[in-house]
């Protein structure tokens, strides 16, 4: 199994200095990367690959501005952007939204990728990297299994390490035969079929009222300023704060539905499709745009697949089986003696119209979608 674990770095004020210069410098080479096979393709038709721009490197790296830096990790630079290429092909044939790669920014070029032991070395405690040095390392839990690399990233004012490992042992659980559905919503992020309630936390709406005034307070500051700047890290740090607030909230849930059951079935929604803009096209506009960006951004802050994510990761690790099923008509679906019916489900209430079945709607759903998935899995036993 893989496993990816975040670290915080602590450098010196030296070292600050260099990872930044080590952002700078490998954010150029990307983009005089991407510039050649603009260039290229706009020129003679040719599609440069990555083979073809990494042997420029050596050349590249004659120049001691550049040379200081790890090889290795330079090349991860160009494979990142032969990767974004590979990205921008795959949705062009699919007929998705292209999205074509773009320069970076130095601000915004916040990753430098290292293979342990050729340019970058994971030494536990700290991590060494070519032109920078040993660099302390905040280990607030072990690193397990095998090191295969590890990328170097900045966030706001912090430096963090992402290690990813490969061979990392499973933990299995000890079984009980526990089983639960979880149906997702809005006003509760969860409710399951043991008839409990997960609360829906809303960082963003909650600091709606300071991220407003901070977006403001920067629409007014000059470009290029040093206030605009300073207006531009607080909307940052806002963000980067209404984040943190969500992932912290649905690491705990995944954790606690993980431990206590040995299957867990959930609905297989498209959330991408779920929230795609209402707004349509000049030709033929759409209806109710502003409910439905409102809804768009509830079920964004709600973090639902980012939740179904964090189970899944948590579930291979504990040996825990995770049943997807189809949401058609969980809602609708009377628990007890199967009737099917709109009319069955007002708001949060649910009233079977042929057997007088009541119970919470969420609820109902929740055990629909348990019944579902034990149905799916001994039909594939």
């Amino acid at each position: 199994m893989n496993r990816v674990f975040r670290y915080r770095l602590y450098p010196t004020s030296r070292q600050d200095t260099a990872l930044g210069q080590m952002l700078r410098d490998h954010c150029d080479i990307y983009n005089a990367a991407l510039q050649e096979r603009r260039d290229a393709y706009a020129q003679r038709k040719h599609s440069v690959r990555y083979g073809e721009q990494s042997v420029q490197l050596k050349d590249i790296r004659a120049d001691e501005q550049y040379g200081r830096w790890s090889f290795s990790s330079q090349q991860q630079t160009l494979r990142r952007l032969d990767k974004a290429f590979a990205a921008f092909f795959s949705r062009t044939k699919k007929g998705e939204k292209p999205g074509y790669p773009r320069f970076r920014s130095s601000r915004r070029f916040d990753t430098v990728t290292f293979i342990d032991g050729d340019g970058g070395k994971w030494l536990d405690n700290t991590v060494r990297m070519q032109g920078v040095g040993h660099v302390k390392v905040k280990l607030h839990r072990p690193v397990r299994g095998t090191v295969k690399q590890f990328s170097v990233t900045r966030t706001g004012r912090h430096w963090y390490v992402n290690v990813i490992c490969v061979g990392v042992p499973v933990q299995p659980k000890p079984f009980t035969g526990a089983a639960v559905g979880l149906d997702r919503g809005l006003t509760h992020l969860i409710a399951d079929s043991d008839g409990r309630f997960v609360d829906n936390v809303r960082p963003l709406r909650t600091a709606q009222d300071r991220l407003s005034d901070a977006q403001r307070d920067l629409a007014r500051k000059k470009r290029g300023s040093n206030r605009r700047r300073k207006a531009v890290a607080r909307v940052a740090s806002l963000h980067r704060k209404v984040k943190n607030v969500r992932k912290d909230h649905l690491h705990k849930v995944a954790r606690s539905y993980v431990d206590a059951y040995n299957l867990i079935v959930v609905e297989d929604l498209k959330v991408r499709n779920m929230t795609r803009s209402a707004s349509g096209t000049v030709e033929e506009p759409g209806a109710n745009v502003a409910q439905k960006s409102g809804l768009n951004r509830s079920i964004l802050d709600a973090g639902w697949g980012v939740l179904l994510e964090l189970i899944r990761q948590k579930a291979e690790e504990a040996v825990v089986e995770i049943v997807e099923v189809n949401p058609r008509n969980t809602s609708r679906t009377c628990h007890a003696c199967g009737h099917v019916a709109a009319e069955n489900r007002c708001g949060e209430a649910f009233l079977c119209q042929r057997c007088g079945h009541s119970a919470h709607a969420d609820t109902n759903a929740a055990r629909n979608i348990l019944r579902l998935g034990l149905s799916l899995r001994e039909a594939a036993a």
